[in-house]
């Protein structure tokens, strides 16, 4: 019964798609025009050498005989009333006539497969996908926030299949669609439209819906059904930074408080703003990174991991540890570990 169930909320919800590479009337006008531009030429190939013709009916061939010709030729039907009788238009039907013939058949054929068949299999290849999603990322929200994460997140190496765009505008969605990522049109207020997207078997939230109230109510509803699941939302009031994390948020971002911080941070001097944006965007010079403890680090200090990369913090049985403190003396096993590494181009890549 629950498998009947979540069929028909599939049904009642567009399924996840990705960008074509050209729109269907371009594809099928482009098709038509190829077709009809070689049947024109072997109707001109053909009225050139009429004279290699023959009418079993009255013995004249007319342009109209041509024409008549020229199609059950094309495709292969062959009455016999017409036909060609000399050495030089029974070579022009072998030499030139039957290639365009074939081009002419692959045509509507290819036409056929990419109408029919091929777009009745991608549908049913991204339903497949759609119900097999799992260790995704869910970007709910696909404004300026929304999109500069995407593309940070595929800049550092999240490929786009993975990535799953909501959003109810067309416009914000066909952005997502050039990005290759898979996207779906529907409200992520609604339970059905979540489940659409399996989003208990997500591996991260990323919510940032453009408006504090709705950001919220989405992060109650996420929270419902996928009680495990990493929830970050971008808010943008401070009064409801604490209503987010009520709701169930894992991270709250507060876009305004974080320009205030590079701000205060740049009157302190003028290279803490470049440093913190080197933090948080791939394109910088160093990286935070987090990641659980390796055998490696197991007994080390945080500040001298095993990887050579450099720890800053560690969270133990839900507590955060400073490098500086006595717990962060000795890493354990389960540990999540906040580190800092170069970047490829700038170091050696150790995590």
């Amino acid at each position: 019964m629950a498998g009947k169930n979540k069929s028909v909320r599939l049904q009642r919800h567009q399924p996840l798609r990705r960008r074509l590479g050209l729109p269907v009337w371009a594809d099928a006008f482009l098709r038509l025009s190829a077709a009809i531009f070689l049947v024109f030429i072997v109707v001109l190939i053909h009225w050139s050498d009429r004279d290699g013709l023959i009418d079993n009916h009255d013995g004249v061939v007319s342009f109209p005989d041509v024409v008549y010709f020229t199609m059950i030729s094309i495709t292969t039907t062959g009455f016999g009333d017409i036909a060609p009788v000399s050495d030089r238009a029974r070579m022009i039907e072998a030499v030139i006539v039957t290639p365009i013939r074939f081009a002419v058949i692959f045509i509507f054929v290819g036409t056929a497969y990419n109408f029919i068949i091929k777009r009745s299999w991608e549908k049913w290849r991204m339903a497949r996908i759609q119900e097999r999603l799992s260790d995704h990322v869910v970007v709910l929200g696909f404004g300026v926030s929304g999109s500069e994460a995407v593309a940070e997140l595929i800049a550092r190496g999240t490929d786009a299949d993975c990535i799953v765009v909501m959003d109810t505008s067309e416009d914000r969605l066909s952005l997502a669609e050039e990005m290759g990522c898979n996207v779906i049109n529907a409200d992520a207020t609604r339970d059905e439209s979540l489940q659409d997207v399996r989003i208990a078997e997500a591996a991260t939230v990323l919510v940032s819906a453009g408006r504090d109230d709705s950001s919220i109510l989405i992060v109650l509803t996420v929270r419902h059904l996928a009680p495990k699941v990493p929830i970050t939302v971008v808010i943008r009031a401070p009064d409801n930074e604490l209503l987010a994390k009520q709701a169930g948020a894992t991270n709250v971002i507060n876009p305004v408080r974080f320009t205030g911080l590079l701000l205060a941070g740049s009157a302190g001097g003028m290279h803490t703003a470049d440093y913190l944006a080197d933090l948080a965007s791939v394109t910088g010079r160093v990286q935070l990174v987090e990641r659980e403890a390796r055998p490696e680090d197991i007994g080390r200090p945080l500040r001298e991991l095993g990887s050579g990369s450099m720890g800053l913090r560690l969270y133990r049985e839900g507590r955060a540890i400073g490098y500086w403190e006595p717990d962060a003396q000795s890493v354990q096993a389960g540990d999540m570990i906040v580190v800092i590494r170069p970047t490829p181009e700038c170091g050696p890549g150790v995590i």
